[in-house]
């Protein structure tokens, strides 16, 4: 099985600073992935051509099954607030989504909060601006049929130290009784790898520098797994790809033989 997580930055290339839908699916099908997580994920933002990322997601790598889940309603940077259950069908809306190749038996939504923290971001080269923390969610999907992993979550955590980890340690206590092994993909903002004493009864399945793309330092996201003594990774990268200021990260795993 080959999962992945990949921060999209909204579609947006930092070469050229353009949000092209068909620079997006292309980057996304040369992962050619079973199982893809996906953050900062935009739908009906006009930055972004109103797009429903994340199908556009779905479609380039031919996955049955796609889950956005909105953090907010609004536009980050910009007017915002916190997303609800009820707004699903809402516009604009940003936050994180996962797609699977393979049948999904059941979806979850998990909150994880936000903070007061407030980020420094260049609106334009004159103007630096402060902006909110956003809230932050996770969506797990339960697999269906046989299969190395029993459970795939995605969540993008906060860039406020300390709070990241309680986000970490609130979405750990909610999967207690997913369908193991689970895999838990995404952008933690966690300078990696993540200490073994914050999740005691977790293993990283890839280690490598995935931010900033170019030229990478630091392990911003990555790939975790509970229960995961029938795991054998066989292959992992950190990969560039023509949009975004990550590097999706990508691990290929199979049941690891008795």
């Amino acid at each position: 099985m080959r999962l992945a997580t990949f921060n999209l930055l909204h579609g947006r290339s930092p070469a050229d600073g353009v949000v092209d839908p068909d620079r997006l699916v292309a980057a996304v099908a040369s992962l050619d992935v079973d199982v893809l997580a996906i953050q900062e994920v935009d739908r009906g933002q006009d930055r972004s051509g109103r797009a429903d990322q994340t199908s556009l997601v779905a479609g380039a790598l031919g996955a049955g099954d796609a889950r956005f889940v909105p953090a907010l309603v609004g536009t980050p940077g910009e007017s915002w607030r916190p997303a609800e259950v009820g707004d699903v069908d809402a516009e604009p809306t940003y936050g994180v989504g996962l797609v699977s190749r393979l049948p999904v038996a059941r979806w979850r939504r998990i909150p994880l909060g936000s903070s007061p923290a407030r980020l420094p971001l260049l609106i334009d080269a004159r103007r630096p601006a402060l902006v909110r923390d956003e809230p932050r969610v996770a969506v797990a999907a339960e697999l269906a049929g046989p299969g190395p992993v029993g459970t795939v979550v995605a969540t993008h955590l906060s860039f406020a130290p300390g709070v990241n980890v309680v986000q970490l340690l609130r979405l750990a206590r909610a999967l207690r009784d997913a369908r193991p092994p689970i895999v838990l993909l995404g952008d933690l903002n966690l300078p990696g790898p993540v200490p073994p004493a914050v999740l005691p009864d977790w293993r990283s399945l890839a280690r490598a520098a995935t931010f900033p793309t170019e030229d990478p330092r630091v392990q911003l996201d990555h790939v975790l797994a509970r229960d995961a003594d029938t795991l054998e990774v066989t292959r992992s990268a950190a990969l560039p790809l023509a949009v975004s200021d990550h590097r999706a990260l990508a691990v290929e795993v199979v049941t690891a033989r008795p």
